[in-house]
């Protein structure tokens, strides 16, 4: 009996201390239990194909998606990276855009892309990297606040605080600027190669 009496006392000294150690933060439960914090829409190997009166303009590819339409900025996220595809009238690759990791802010139409970024423009022979790059749909923006390269034909650019530009990429305003040009030696037309 006495045995007994000391594994009761036991289990109800350990039950003060389990109660005791637990806490009620209302904060840390509505963080945990908040349904904003989890994705509405969720995807892997997705393909998007947007068109426009019938006519195919960009095509994304993501490993992930993830949409998170009740947060207070709903966006959508693209935690693996992606690829995507702009096409012409004519359905050819116009550029490409590849970055490891992106979001989409839904109702401000505003794109980023981090890590690794780098864009292609196939018809003008344009290329970019950087590390982040913003897309502001709305205000016809392209920007990035990193360390920038962009190459041109016979020229690269640097922008070391990132660079500006609008969709067609011209004017390109560099931050913090410095460029690269390649002049090809042309032969004196009275020598003999």
């Amino acid at each position: 009996m006495k045995h007994s009496a000391n594994i009761l006392k036991l289990l109800l000294l350990s039950g003060v201390f389990c109660i005791a150690g637990c806490e009620n933060d209302i904060e840390k439960i509505n963080t945990l239990t908040n349904t904003n914090n989890f994705p509405e829409v969720s995807g892997k190997k997705v393909e998007i194909v947007y068109s426009d009166s019938g006519r195919v303009k960009m095509q994304l590819n993501a490993d992930e998606i993830l949409q998170f339409g009740k947060a207070e900025r709903p966006y959508i996220e693209f935690p693996k990276g992606i690829h995507v595809v702009f096409f012409d009238d004519s359905l050819k690759t116009e550029s490409e855009l590849l970055a490891d990791y992106a979001k989409y802010f839904q109702e401000e139409k505003l794109w980023e892309a981090h890590g690794n970024v780098v864009a292609n423009n196939t018809a003008s022979g344009e290329k970019l990297n950087t590390e982040e790059l913003f897309w502001d749909e709305n205000q016809n923006r392209i920007y990035s606040n990193s360390f920038s390269r962009i190459e041109r034909k016979n020229m690269i650019y640097y922008g070391q605080q990132g660079f500006e530009t609008n969709q067609k990429f011209n004017p390109l305003r560099l931050k913090g600027s410095n460029a690269t040009i390649n002049i090809e030696d042309e032969a004196d037309p009275g020598q003999n190669p």
